[in-house]
This record gives structure tokens, C-alpha cells and sequence, in this order.
């Protein structure tokens, strides 16, 4: 597996060209990994939030990668900068854990995921896989040489004392 070259913290996105890895670590934070499989281009977000939670953007704000629907239009921008179309892209979604099991309330991993599925199909984009849902933390890594995408789901555990 070759060197990582850009980790991703909560919020940020990052598109380039390969060779090169993107990787991050989710909770209940999404990610959308695209990549294009004749330009040997793609990228990667870490979605925390399904979206402000407020009227409609202003002309001046700028598009902030913490939410679903303006991290997959950031991924657009990147794409229509290199004219391409986001259905000739390979789209994966990860993540969307449910840290808090047993409570509902605060399961924000789901709301994560139709947020980002829904951004997703409103641009266009087919999901080709996703590895979603669950109480697991995952680390994820994007090769930008050849769209592989690699995982690792590690379990929720409870600590009890006896």
C-alpha cells in the first residue's frame, strides 16, 4: 500500500490526481470517495453533519465540506473544473456509524448517510459501493492511482467493570 499523502480531519474534502492516498477515520461522520477511472482522478470528504440546518446559502458563503449536500457540490466544482460528467465517476459512500447505540436521539450516523445518498443522486452520481451503518469506527483509504478503496470496520466495544 503506498505512502499516505493527505489525511483527512472532520470537515475537510480533498480532489487530485494519482499516484497519491487520501485516508481519514469515521465514527458517525460519512465519507464520499469519488473516482474517475480514465482521468486517474478522484477524491474524498468527511461529512460530519447532513446540512446547516438554515435558510438557503447567501451569495458570499462560501461552501463549507462539514455538510452532505455542500461537500458532494465542492466534489462537483472539482469535477466541472476538469469537464467531467459525475456519472462517468465511481461514487462510495462509508461510514455513518451509530456511536451511541441504544439511543436514537443521538444517531446522527443515519441522518449522515440519506443526507449524502441524497446529495449524491441529485448530482448524478450512481453509488458503485457503500459500507454504511452499524456501530463501528472505521478507517478508510482511496488509492487516486487506481480507485481502490481500503477499509477497516473495528467494533464498537463497551468496557463493563464487574
Amino acid at each position: 500500500m503506498p505512502a499516505l499523502d493527505v489525511f483527512l480531519h472532520p470537515g475537510e474534502f480533498h480532489f487530485a490526481a494519482g499516484p497519491g492516498r487520501i485516508g481519514t477515520l469515521l465514527g458517525s461522520c460519512v465519507s464520499v470517495t469519488l473516482w474517475h477511472p480514465g482521468q486517474f482522478i478522484g477524491g474524498m470528504s468527511h461529512i460530519l453533519l447532513p446540512a446547516r440546518g438554515r435558510g438557503h446559502r447567501g451569495p458570499l458563503d462560501a461552501l463549507d465540506a462539514r455538510y452532505a449536500d455542500e461537500s458532494v457540490e465542492l466534489l462537483c466544482n472539482e469535477l466541472r473544473r476538469r469537464h467531467i460528467a459525475p456519472a462517468s465517476c465511481q461514487a462510495k459512500l462509508f461510514g455513518g456509524g451509530n456511536m451511541f447505540p441504544g439511543t436514537r436521539a443521538m444517531d446522527i450516523g443515519h441522518r449522515n448517510i440519506e443526507a449524502a445518498r441524497q446529495a449524491l443522486a441529485r448530482h448524478g452520481f450512481k453509488l458503485v459501493a457503500e459500507h454504511v451503518g452499524g456501530t463501528s469506527r472505521r478507517r478508510l483509504y482511496l488509492d487516486l492511482a487506481n480507485g481502490d478503496v481500503w477499509l477497516a470496520a473495528h467494533r464498537h466495544t463497551t468496557v463493563s467493570e464487574d
